[in-house]
């Protein structure tokens, strides 16, 4: 009773001061209550004594608040509020709120702060209930540094009725989002239905281009939107098109599909029954989006069936045709594509069935691939091929002006002929390959990382077989080498190691021991120019076969050219003791696997090596005869 009187007695107040007397006290009220200064500069009307209490102003700024630099939220030409009295701790509730000619600044920076919450941290129960709401073409201004989203477009809001059922509340939205035009269209329950104990329901319909989300789900609080609950679908001609929609960076694909379940809680964006498909690829999961930390992270595990390489990236989008003839450089120079990797944290779990590389398939993939403040890592890689496994790590520091890479591999039992693909009547090249890279370089490109790598590079062949060195090098050539014209050509053990060097890689052992002879190789290439000088020499095994010449290898990488070397070239290798050359071998073998000393071929040039310089140096242990 003495709180309807202490109304009455201020209804009648209101009458006898006037309206302009209780500007002030009202919009200090309200600006406690919101967190925002307020300032009507137009006209301002009260009016208390209805069923239905209304305020209505004119030329009304809604400043920042506290915690966000000084600015103005909002500017609206008109607002009207409609009351309705009610019988708890605050009487008059808002009814319904009419916007005119209104434009909205709304901002989040990196660390999460907003300009439109009540408190700095975002916390309570969300915006009051209301029964009505109309906005006419209001300008609004979203630049969300922590989600990466810009809006620069209209939105309207009203009430539209179908038929006898209470009118649904729409929401239309258009305008540039992250720089592409999107359209925005939202459903929700009628106003008047709303209960502050019940679930809100919506649908939900936005395109970009040809991307296309549509999702349903719920307010679990209406109407705060930090929790809440959904699914969706997406389709489109680029996966990475979904940026303009959704502000999370995803690669460059063909034509995909997409759905999954929705879950927000606060800061926290759960993506879970993740399923997108595009080219012959698929990938599903959960994934973790968390900005409570003030920087956004993304968390979760993915899997695949069939993943294929060729379905990600520029030109799988159609965005790098082609080319007409082949490249200059067999490494491309286009800047790595590294601002991504600086606004957004990841830590994923993949497992892939099958993972294919051009004309190779690798199975039961596995990998953990980190990023974190701009330095992407993939770590605990495995993968088998065949008989064969592929293990190794990498890491790119693009924090750095000048980003830094390192890559380390490794490979065990590689049946080669997995590698020509299935176009290949006739592999050509057998065997079982096993080898190990390090290297490490910088640069803004991959075609810089190279120019620039240090590191070591070894492979093995202990035993297979190769087309005849004819059908390699041509009938005049094979010649030079001592090789006659068989089919084949047997691999007893081969052994290519390199040293890197600023780009320079310089052959350190090069051995390739056939049926027919041992050849041995060497000289360098330039990672930045990508060239060749490499001279290869032969020496047979019998004498009858003869030794004539050498090989020289020259040119680039995208076309080397393969000639008869001098004579000062053959008579310098005539005078490299066999030895000389073959003493490398064993820290070759000991680099990719000790145990390939062990390997009877393999083993066999280490045998050489001992007797041609006449050291007395054990041989590796071979393995036991059989019983």
């Amino acid at each position: 009773m003495l709180l309807a009187l202490g109304i009455l007695a201020l209804s009648a107040a209101a009458i006898a001061i006037g309206a302009n007397h209780l500007r002030g006290p009202l919009l200090r009220a309200l600006a406690a209550r919101t967190g925002h200064p307020i300032r009507v500069d137009g006209e301002f009307a009260v009016q208390l004594l209805a069923r239905h209490p209304s305020v209505t102003a004119t030329q009304v700024s809604i400043g920042n608040p506290a915690w966000m630099p000084p600015g103005d939220m909002a500017q609206i030409g008109r607002v009207s509020l409609t009351l309705a009295w009610e019988w708890a701790a605050m009487p008059l509730a808002i009814h319904r709120v009419e916007l005119e000619q209104a434009t909205l600044h709304l901002v989040r920076d990196a660390s999460g702060h907003t300009n439109w919450t009540r408190q700095e941290s975002g916390a309570g129960s969300g915006p009051p209930l209301i029964r009505g709401l109309s906005m006419r073409d209001v300008h609004v201004e979203l630049h969300d540094e922590l989600r990466h989203l810009r809006f620069s477009g209209t939105v309207s809001v009203a009430e539209t009725a179908a038929g006898a059922a209470p009118p649904s509340l729409r929401i239309e939205g258009s305008g540039p989002l992250n720089g592409r035009p999107v359209a925005l269209v939202i459903i929700g329950d009628p106003l008047p239905s709303v209960r502050r104990g019940r679930p809100y329901h919506f649908t939900l319909e936005e395109r970009s281009g040809s991307a296309h989300l549509s999702g349903q789900g719920f307010i679990e609080r209406p109407f705060d939107l930090r929790a809440l609950q959904g699914t969706f679908a997406a389709t489109g001609a680029d996966l990475k098109d979904l940026y303009f929609l959704i502000g999370l960076g995803l690669p460059e694909t063909g034509p995909f599909r997409l759905s999954g379940k929705l879950e927000r809680q606060g800061n926290r964006f759960i993506y879970s029954d993740l399923a997108a498909h595009f080219g012959q690829s698929d990938v599903g999961g959960t994934l973790t989006e968390d900005s409570s930390g003030g920087r956004s992270s993304v968390a979760g595990e993915l899997s695949s069936t069939q993943l294929t390489l060729a379905d990600i990236g520029a030109r799988a989008a159609g965005h790098a045709p082609e080319p007409s003839q082949p490249a200059a450089l067999r490494l491309p120079d286009s800047a790595l594509r590294v601002s991504g990797l600086r606004r957004t944290d990841w830590r994923l779990k993949l497992r892939a069935q099958a993972l294919t590389l051009g004309p190779a398939t690798l199975r039961s993939v596995t990998a953990l691939l980190a990023v974190d403040h701009g330095v992407l890592s993939v770590e605990r890689f495995g993968a088998a091929l065949a008989d064969g496994t592929v293990s190794g790590s990498a890491r790119l520091d693009a924090a750095r002006d000048i980003p830094r890479g390192t890559l380390n591999l490794s490979v065990s039992d590689l049946p080669l002929e997995q590698l020509h693909g299935k176009s290949s009547e006739q592999a050509a090249l057998t065997g079982l390959l096993s080898g190990r890279l390090e290297l490490s370089g910088e640069g803004k490109s991959l075609h810089e990382l190279a120019a620039t790598a240090n590191g070591t590079a070894t492979a093995v062949i202990p035993r297979g077989t190769m087309p005849s060195i004819a059908a390699v090098i041509g009938l005049s050539l094979s010649g030079a080498l001592g090789a006659k014209t068989h089919p084949d050509t047997g691999i007893r053990c081969a052994v290519a190691s390199f040293d890197a060097h600023d780009g320079v890689v310089t052959a350190r052992t090069f051995v390739l021991d056939t049926d027919q002879m041992l050849i041995s190789g060497t000289g360098e290439a330039h990672l930045d120019s990508e060239t060749l000088d490499f001279v290869l020499r032969g020496r047979p095994h019998h004498v009858s076969l003869g030794l004539h010449s050498a090989v020289a290898v020259r040119g680039t990488l995208a076309h080397p050219e393969i000639r008869l070397a001098g004579r000062e070239v053959v008579q310098t290798g005539a005078a490299v003791a066999l030895g000389i050359l073959l003493t490398p071998v064993a820290a070759a073998l000991a680099f990719v696997n000790p145990g390939l000393a062990h390997n009877p071929d393999c083993a066999a040039l280490l045998v050489q090596a001992t007797a041609s310089t006449g050291a007395s140096q054990p041989q590796p242990a071979l393995p036991p005869p059989d019983k």
